[in-house]
């Protein structure tokens, strides 16, 4: 990396550490815990960037050249920009995060996919089934074999420490899974018509799929967790759908070892959406449950409508945050989550349109706001998902307004 490069780096930081350090930023943090202990003033409000393909490119251009450089320019500009821009809860610790550089075998078998032409960008596609008859295939599965090359990442945490030294502390931060829901390893194998249709097909079949599964994510944390690769997820650090880990609950081992009871863990089955609760119970939730017991505190949903399952979800040990998608019937869970963070996620479509409709914004807005206030639960929404907003960058940070006027209005 040439002096230029890091020279920018060091300037980039050193303002990534001046707003962490600010009372603003402290204010935003001491809300995220106080959400999590459920004596917050307010819900938090974030807007996530991920999806919206280019959007960072209309703000800012990379100036450095090596590639390891320009990754660390890009995600601190990119820090920087929801903060100076968006101006959202979103908040920023004086951090750089380093993940452990840990490769896997697959299961012996490759997915079957169909991609549209889209330059590589977004677009459909189509996972076929790899698997067409489990009862005779599902035995033939190898479980993924893990293998961490540590001096790399010792070599990249330490020049990465010799980079930001004096300004940021470089951390060992992240874990490699973003889910524990099995549905989606599943579907890459048998499809989601596949999911579906073997539920009457080859009902032992696709149970037998399911517990291969779960028993080859419980190899995968047995594997960190021994070998000393967990890393804790407890400050802000992505940990559900569009939810942040702040809690002073975790972790729970005091003697410096990381398990998985000191972490969070994220429970979803999207794919199953249009499945009945008895058949979500039977071929999903038995097999998802055990990860739940494992881990300190649970999240669980994504996009799916979680009321039609939340006499099951509710059960789950360590159940502290729940998903809310744009399909679910808000007061009946609100109303049975007392101890539980209300998740909501609007309907993305509300900024993505053509029009940008500020009072259906606000009608939505207002639906929600209501009902948590009515119930006292504790509340986060989370405007994600959104791939395109029609090229009107402004839309991000009036969303932001309109959000924190009618959170006003109602919390006062």
């Amino acid at each position: 990396m040439n002096n230029n490069d890091i020279k920018r780096l060091r300037e980039i930081a050193q303002k990534v550490k001046q707003v962490s350090e600010s009372d603003e930023n402290q204010a935003k943090i001491a809300n995220w815990y106080a959400m999590d202990e459920g004596n917050a003033t307010r819900p938090n409000i974030v807007i996530e960037l991920g999806g919206i393909h280019g959007i960072f490119d209309n703000f800012v251009t990379l100036q450095c050249e090596d590639e390891m450089a320009r990754a660390q320019e890009h995600s601190m500009l990119a820090t920087l920009f929801i903060h100076d821009y968006v101006k959202d809860d979103n908040a920023i610790l004086p951090y750089i995060n380093l993940g452990w550089s840990v490769s896997s075998t697959g299961y012996g078998i490759e997915s079957q996919i169909d991609r549209s032409d889209n330059d590589g960008k977004m677009g459909a596609y189509h996972i076929g089934s790899a698997l067409t008859d489990l009862s005779r295939e599902v035995p033939l599965l190898k479980k993924r074999v893990f293998t961490v090359d540590r001096q790399k990442t010792l070599d990249n945490k330490a020049a990465l420490e010799e980079i930001y030294d004096g300004i940021l502390k470089v951390r060992m931060r992240g874990n490699p899974w973003w889910t524990m829901g099995l549905t989606q390893a599943a579907v890459y194998l048998i499809g989601v018509e596949g999911l579906m249709m073997q539920m009457y097909d080859d009902p032992e079949g696709l149970h037998a799929l399911m517990s291969f599964l779960r028993d080859d994510y419980m190899g995968m944390l047995d594997f960190y967790q021994n070998e000393g690769l967990l890393n804790l997820n407890n400050e802000d650090d992505y940990i559900g759908s569009g939810s942040r880990g702040y809690t002073r609950r975790l972790p729970v081992n005091t003697d410096g070892k990381i398990t998985t009871k000191d972490l969070w863990c994220l429970i979803e089955s999207q794919e199953t959406v249009s499945v009945s609760p008895g058949m979500y119970e039977e071929f999903v939730f038995q097999y998802e449950k055990p990860f739940a017991e494992r881990f300190g505190s649970t999240y669980y949903g994504c996009c799916e409508p979680v009321h039609t399952r939340w006499h099951l979800v509710k059960k789950l040990p360590g159940l502290k945050r729940v998903s809310v998608s744009p399909w679910c019937d808000q007061e009946l869970l609100a109303q049975d989550m007392q101890g539980i963070v209300f998740s909501r996620k609007p309907n993305p479509s509300l900024i993505s349109t053509d029009k940008f409709d500020e009072t259906a914004i606000r009608e939505d807005l207002q639906k929600t706001l209501q009902i948590t206030k009515k119930y006292n639960v504790a509340t986060e929404i989370a405007m994600k998902d959104v791939h395109t907003i029609a090229n009107d960058p402004t839309r991000l940070p009036r969303w932001v307004e309109i959000a924190r006027e009618e959170v006003a209005k109602i919390y006062g």
